[in-house]
């Protein structure tokens, strides 16, 4: 049977990249191809071993009528094993965050991230096909030597997030405080301070009735997690709630009960949460960073300079406008329902069409 199988950095549960990748994998299977997803045994999680395979394992025995398709998001020797695979190859690039954020925080991220800098750049002429899931992340990839670099936006599976949320937060969450939340790993590149400042004046000018909200792994970031928590105490913040790694029950409940989201990330290559935003009917107040004016796409608020009294003024409006808000709203659902209504499955299909060559099958919907 012919194959396309995947290559990531990484494999656990959460994560953006590793829920894509078992989306897609669903969409090669249902392709009848035979797929598999391959990673480095060491990032996979144990208890998900028996869903992710060894890629070192995978380049001796690779066929040369093979597809692999590689997740570029990190330095890493799945990376190297990739380019020295005689197969037919695809590449999908989810940006390389900048080392800089992490130099101080997380010096081994920090080298691990400019390694997949050189990494990318040496990659480039690698592979036949070449997709980003944003417009941004293309022009990286472009000015690092690769051409013809398709956009394909994260294909993503929102259906775990239409559930209904935790009974118990949600009654606990919805107390008459208005909840400011944020969604994404605490990590320096997110920026969760500018949150935090935006917020004390939210909180102390605005509505003082509120509670700010984090949800997101600080796993090796402990340090980063740990100025944020005194941050908090220092801006004098009441119910400033770090919630951490949360189940999808959770973080259902603390989207269904959020009054705004506020994302002040300096470096996005897609930004997911906003779209999870969107989908749970939260207007966003977003700063204008990476690919987060392409994502959002015209909805929400967009702020292009941090001035944290201003943004504070926005989210009141945001909060306490009912027009304005029905107005945001709307443009939210609109642009919710134009990624949607994309037949992602149909778009990845064409742009790997070069690599499905006589030998494969006649692939159906």
């Amino acid at each position: 049977m012919a194959a396309i199988h995947q290559f990531v950095a990484g494999f656990s549960r959460g994560d953006a990249i590793s829920n894509e990748a078992r989306v897609l994998r669903s969409i090669f299977r249902s392709w009848g191809l035979h797929s598999e997803i391959f990673s480095e045994t060491k990032r996979i999680l144990p208890e998900l071993r028996r869903d992710a395979k060894d890629a070192a394992g995978y380049a001796a025995a690779s066929g040369s009528d093979d597809v692999v398709l590689l997740h570029l998001s990190i330095g890493s020797c799945v990376n190297e094993i990739f380019a020295g695979l005689s197969c037919r190859k695809a590449i999908l690039y989810h940006n390389v965050t900048p080392a800089e954020f992490f130099r101080v925080i997380q010096p081994e991220t920090a080298r691990n991230l400019a390694k997949g800098r050189e990494q990318a750049k040496a990659l480039a002429g690698s592979a036949a096909v070449v997709m980003a899931d944003s417009a941004f992340n293309a022009g990286e990839l472009e000015a690092m030597g690769h051409t013809d670099v398709a956009v394909l936006p994260l294909v993503l599976d929102l259906d775990a997030l239409r559930h209904a949320g935790d009974r118990n937060l949600l009654r606990k969450m919805r107390d008459g405080n208005v909840n400011v939340l944020f969604v994404g790993r605490c990590v320096p590149n997110k920026r969760i301070e500018d949150a935090l400042c935006a917020f004390h004046y939210f909180q102390k000018y605005v509505v003082p009735e509120s509670r700010f909200v984090h949800c997101g792994s600080h796993a090796g970031t402990e340090r980063y997690r740990y100025m944020l928590s005194t941050l908090a105490r220092e801006l004098e913040l009441r119910n400033a709630l770090f919630a951490g790694s949360v189940s999808q029950r959770q973080l259902n409940a603390y989207y269904q009960s959020a009054d705004l989201f506020l994302c002040m990330s300096e470096h996005e290559g897609f930004c997911i949460p906003l779209l999870e935003s969107m989908l749970n009917d939260v207007p966003i107040v977003a700063y204008a960073a990476g690919a987060v004016p392409e994502t959002l796409d015209g909805a929400g608020v967009l702020i292009r300079e941090k001035h944290y009294d201003l943004i504070a003024e926005a989210m009141g409006r945001l909060v306490r406008d009912t027009r304005l808000r029905e107005g945001v709203l709307a443009t939210q659902r609109d642009r919710l329902a134009r990624y949607t209504q994309r037949d992602l499955a149909a778009e990845l299909r064409a742009h790997l069409a070069p690599l499905l060559g006589p030998g494969q099958p006649i692939l159906h919907q």
